[in-house]
């Protein structure tokens, strides 16, 4: 007799089996004292398949990146499960269960689907559940209930107790700063965070100093030079293939810049490009860079290109709206959710700065900071990448002058930027003068944008950058 769960009777302990087979009753002695069928199934627990549940965005089936237990391993509420990869973020899921882990569904890269069943842990039948329905499954969550399976921009590091206080308080681990090792987020943080949404008086909490601009006379880190050149040293010899042809799914980030793309080709683009002269805004950075660092800041070009677009979406609000699919309607965005397009090892991402009309450029560049180290990780968190308003491609670290962006919907335009090159120009007085010179090239949804708004938001953006100072007169 196979038995699936062994239970109290009056003179064999079992409940019921599933399968039946012919054997001989000679060979069943029985008693009261003393059982005499032993199976690995939980005579002392029970178990539960813990499935995926529903991590929103429309999102069905993730791939699994890692596991942080194994079979066999003692988990508790809270306990870190793995990561998995959606289309759209990376998301760790957390245990609901106290007990031990008999199983894991999926292995490494492979295809996970929401509602199927991701491992089955063993809880301790005295604390029992419920039901036999909530043995068999586990009801999927509600967005409220973020605290046992949270999306999550980065891996956020807590122990179970503070966890269990954040759920009891109803607060999203991903809203809260930790400020122990490795940004570990303590119990302390908890009842800061706590104490700030209900209006309680906080002991004053250690920043970050601002440093005053020194003098040009003091001793302030010279600018680096120009970089040398990296030069592609050309291949000797051609590379010799060995093997078969093989076919891998489309998954991931790739698998959403297809829909996006297909999605995009729907749309009419209208062209229009530019050159700028970025000679002072060099001059500003070069001089801005080391106070930035000082901060702990890496000061790139990007934070001012963000900000002058900023600017001249107030003027010219059409650039920052969407369109229904019946082009029937027209959204003006609040937000300047401005998205920075990255080339990383997962793929094209574009995350976003969220409301930038009212960032500074200080600001900005922490925020483009804390997205490329996640990016590079390839833990961006779905509010990082979702809710973007209008787009900028900095092709130029990579190459190129002049390119034809394609449009992220429902965005209605996108703007490229070229790289920065020393190039001769002549000044008010004909003079021949080194000047560093990009090029921009702008793409607008043709339905709703003529190109001489097109042309116009651009002119304004390049009269930001090329004279920095005026900035000032519009920065909030």
């Amino acid at each position: 007799v196979c038995i699936h769960r062994v239970r109290s009777c009056s003179s064999i302990r079992f409940i019921k089996s599933k399968y039946v087979c012919v054997f001989d009753k000679s060979a069943l002695k029985f008693s009261h004292q003393q059982r005499l069928f032993r199976t690995s199934a939980v005579s002392c627990g029970q178990i539960v398949q813990f499935k995926l549940s529903d991590i929103g965005e429309g999102i069905t089936e993730v791939t699994v990146k890692e596991w942080y237990i194994k079979e066999g391993d003692s988990v508790s509420q809270f306990d870190s499960i793995c990561e998995v990869q959606s289309d759209k973020a990376s998301v760790t899921i957390t245990s609901r269960y106290d007990g031990i882990i008999r199983k894991l569904h999926y292995s490494i890269d492979d295809i996970a689907f929401v509602g199927k069943p991701l491992v089955d842990i063993e809880i301790d039948a005295s604390k029992g559940v419920a039901s036999e329905e909530d043995v068999v499954e586990t009801p999927p969550m509600s967005h409220e209930e973020h605290t046992h399976q949270e999306i999550k921009g980065h891996k956020t590091l807590a122990t179970p107790a503070v966890r269990r206080l954040a759920m009891e308080n109803n607060i999203k681990l991903s809203e809260v700063v930790g400020t122990g090792k490795d940004n570990r987020i303590l119990k302390e943080d908890i009842l800061n965070y706590l104490a700030k949404q209900t209006g309680a008086i906080l002991p004053p909490s250690p920043k970050a100093e601002i440093v005053p601009p020194q003098r040009r006379a003091e001793a302030v880190p010279a600018a680096p030079k120009d970089k040398a050149h990296k030069i592609p040293i050309p291949v000797s010899r051609p590379i010799a293939f060995a093997g078969k042809d093989k076919t891998v799914p489309v998954t991931g980030f790739q698998k959403a810049m297809v829909k996006t793309m297909s999605a995009a080709l729907k749309i009419p683009h209208f062209g229009y490009s530019d050159e700028i002269d970025l000679t002072q805004l060099v001059q500003l950075r070069e001089e801005l860079k080391p106070l930035a660092e000082m901060r702990g800041v890496k000061l790139s070009f990007m934070p001012f290109f963000i900000k002058a677009a900023s600017l001249g979406l107030l003027q010219y609000p059409i650039l920052n709206a969407s369109l229904d699919e019946n082009c029937q309607n027209v959204t003006y965005k609040a937000s300047h959710n401005i998205g920075v397009a990255m080339d990383t090892e997962q793929g094209l991402i574009v995350p976003n700065v969220k409301n930038v009309q009212v960032c500074s450029v200080f600001d900005i560049a922490v925020e483009l900071n804390r997205l490329q180290s996640l990016g590079s990780a390839g833990q961006l968190g779905t509010s990082d990448l979702s809710g973007g308003t209008f787009t900028l491609s900095n092709i130029g670290t990579i190459g190129g002058t002049y390119a034809k962006p394609v449009i992220l919907p429902p965005e209605v335009a996108i703007g490229a930027l070229g790289k920065i090159q020393v190039l001769p120009r002549f000044n008010s007085k004909g003079e021949v003068f080194k000047a560093q010179i990009m090029n921009v090239s702008w793409s607008a949804d043709h339905r709703i944008i003529d190109g001489a708004t097109m042309a116009r938001f651009s002119n304004l953006w390049k009269s930001y950058l090329e004279n920095p100072a005026s900035m000032l007169l519009d920065l909030k």
